[in-house]
């Protein structure tokens, strides 16, 4: 189900009813915003053989039916995956072999993050990637005619995951696409894909969600847990613990990358709510009740003179998880910084 975005999802049905669509779409934006909903959702419009006037899907068809159970033969997934129990060689590292779990997760809800699809793969601590057997998968695939006569759509979620020697292989593929095929990419960070392959695409601009749909979209599940660690965190470097803080350290040590990344991004988020805080302008803030009452007692240290410093410092941090930098010494030293940080 598609939360909001109504403005982008009335451009696509407005594009697809002038046959205006490019070949290649990629969906850029926030986390969170819906892009993969987006894809999914035009995906199966585009399959839709019968269609309403507007260009909307009717729903009813055996195309439409397919694909909203993503069982469509002509619609084709393409996303990251890690090599674990189920594949030994990377010869043999295709996404088909986790197209079930896949499929099971988009149904649930496409709002979802690269550590949920970590945790759907029982690869928590590991970072997954797309491999070079998945070039040749996606262009076998797509070699063949369609199956029900109409269009072929390949969604292919992070391409900025890809590695130069897989993109490369694709890039005939992409600049001059099989007759009515149509790839539909979603990146949550556009710059980090090969450049020759972003050239050969039209990038869609997906605005984020208001914090109502936000919150309709992405049930708070870590966000719990985060607070909690974020609070510890505050807590303990105020007092100066720092046996304590080591300990918070090795506990975040102990989590996968993906999701200890988040939490670093999740930190940069309440710096920003804490300091715009001070300025006692409810509008401005978008917090939960549990974040509001953190806030209304530490908020106040969080001003002009450390904001920029806290948040540069957490997100190097960030920098350091995602380039494998020993978890344990990135948290125990981001710890000892925002001691001196917050009595400034």
């Amino acid at each position: 189900m598609l939360i909001g975005q109504t403005a982008i999802w009335q451009r696509l049905l407005a594009d697809l009813t002038a046959n205006r669509v490019p070949h290649a779409l990629m969906f850029c934006g926030p986390a969170g915003a819906g892009k993969l909903a987006l894809a999914v959702q035009f995906a199966q419009t585009l399959l839709c053989q019968h269609p309403q006037p507007d260009g909307s899907a009717c729903g009813t068809c055996t195309d439409c039916r397919m694909a909203a159970k993503l069982e469509h033969p002509d619609l084709h997934f393409t996303f990251p995956i890690v090599k674990g129990n189920k594949i030994k060689d990377a010869k043999d590292a295709l996404s088909d072999h986790y197209i079930k779990e896949w499929r099971a997760r988009v149904c649930e809800s496409p709002y979802f993050d690269l550590n949920d699809w970590l945790e759907d793969m029982g690869a928590a601590n590991q970072q997954a990637s797309y491999y070079v057997a998945e070039s040749d998968n996606i262009q076998r695939k797509l070699a063949l005619k369609s199956n029900q006569g109409g269009r072929k759509v390949m969604v292919v979620w992070l391409p900025e995951k890809m590695n130069s020697e897989t993109a490369n292989k694709l890039l005939k593929l992409f600049e001059e696409p099989p007759s009515g095929t149509h790839f539909l990419m979603v990146s949550e960070e556009p710059d980090l894909v090969l450049g020759t392959i972003l050239s050969r695409t039209q990038r869609l601009l997906v605005p984020p969600l208001s914090p109502e749909e936000y919150r309709q979209a992405h049930p708070p599940k870590d966000e719990r847990q985060f607070l909690d660690l974020f609070i510890m965190l505050m807590r303990l470097a105020y007092q100066r613990k720092v046996k304590d803080l080591r300990e918070w350290a090795d506990q975040l040590a102990g989590m996968g990358r993906e999701t200890q990344k988040s939490f670093l991004q999740f930190c940069q988020r309440q710096v920003r709510e804490n300091f715009i805080y001070n300025f006692r302008q409810s509008e401005l803030n978008s917090q939960t009740e549990a974040e509001a009452a953190f806030s209304r007692n530490f908020a106040r240290f969080v001003n002009e003179r450390n904001v920029i410093a806290i948040t540069e410092e957490l997100a190097k941090a960030e920098t350091d998880i995602a380039q494998n930098v020993n978890a344990r010494m990135v948290f125990f030293d981001l710890a000892l910084k925002i001691i001196v940080l917050l009595i400034q």
